[in-house]
């Protein structure tokens, strides 16, 4: 439920307006060298104050509870939490039994009996997202010299974001966004056929967090309007190395040595400044929802980073699996 990996596990915990967020992680290899500085770039990245990001502003200060000694891995699990300081619980008051469109309210209300935690989002909140940033960054120091690079490719179907974000903020509403990432450096065997293929892998890591709803590898869906003189990639050496690209670095399910290059697309964010239309859960009549808080008109801006350590995430855990890197790190 809260817990994904087999041999690089990770656990989320925590709530949007809890006392902490934080991610378990088991399977790390034990000696690697970790400093609080090491979290600090990505977490950067993740964090809010770009125009179009909410005005939320958290510290997101890592603390290292477990599985670090003398700034080396253990071998033990490791425990990193962040603590909630920003919080304004109080907007989110009118929404025990009044769901916001688009969000989890509804099936949050109906699967927990009510007894769910609805400050914020809850455990529904992108917020805990920064336990899967600080997972990422873990699993990067596992995968070098692998490199992992997402970039916000456009924003609301523009490629001038900046523009796109201000023209969504005048109109109190939101956009969504697309997000590419590449990797770099693998070798040629990662993965298996079927359910346990590198596609399928990175899909179910990337499409748990919230405001994902598309994912494509290679030339993805374009695929569907090639031919397949077109669409195959030519094999030009015994290294694997191919002409084109469009398989992403993946056939069979796993990775042939060519660089993994997959897409998704984020949604607007649910929370704008517009009223609409709901149901209250205790009366069962329409009701208008006009959503305080703080809230981001473009939460893809702060995504790619979270895509990143996504990636890093299963790769390692793939990494492991083929025993391609030792549990010992000196």
């Amino acid at each position: 439920m809260n817990t994904f990996g087999r041999v690089f596990r990770l656990t989320l915990y925590g709530e949007s307006h809890g006392e902490e967020i934080g991610v378990v992680i088991d399977g790390c290899p034990a000696g690697i060298l970790i400093g609080i500085g090491d979290f600090a770039l990505d977490l950067e990245r993740r964090q809010a104050g770009a125009i179009g990001t909410t005005l939320r502003q958290e510290p997101d200060l890592p603390l290292v509870k477990s599985g670090l000694l003398n700034q080396r891995t253990t071998g033990s699990p490791l425990t990193i939490s962040f603590k909630n300081e920003d919080v304004r619980s109080e907007d989110y008051l009118d929404l025990q039994l009044l769901p916001r469109p688009g969000h989890a309210d509804f099936v949050a209300h109906q699967k927990y009996g009510g007894f769910h935690d609805y400050r914020g989002g809850g455990h529904f909140s992108g917020r805990l997202t920064i336990g899967v940033v600080a997972a990422g960054v873990i699993a990067k120091k596992i995968l070098a010299p692998i490199l992992i690079k997402a970039t916000l490719l456009e924003a609301g179907g523009s490629k001038n974001i900046k523009a796109a974000v201000r023209s969504v903020l005048e109109k109190n509403d939101s956009i969504g966004g697309l997000i590419e990432c590449r990797v770099k450096g693998l070798p040629i065997g990662l993965g298996e056929p079927f359910f346990d293929s590198v596609e399928s892998l990175i899909s179910h890591l990337v499409f748990s967090i919230p405001g994902i709803k598309g994912i494509e590898f290679g030339s993805g869906f374009a695929c569907a309007r090639m031919k397949g003189s077109e669409c195959n990639d030519i094999i030009l050496n015994r290294e694997g190395k191919t002409k084109t690209n469009h398989a992403g670095g993946i056939n069979g399910g796993i990775t042939n040595g060519n660089e993994l290059i997959f897409r998704v697309a984020v949604k607007p964010p649910s929370s704008i400044k517009l009223k609409q239309r709901s149901i209250h859960l205790g009366t069962g009549k329409a009701a208008t929802v006009l959503i305080k808080g703080r809230h981001d008109a473009c939460i893809a801006l702060r995504m790619p980073v979270i895509i990143e350590a996504a990636a890093a995430i299963v790769l390692a855990d793939l990494m492991l699996l083929e025993q391609k890197i030792r549990r010992v790190k000196r």
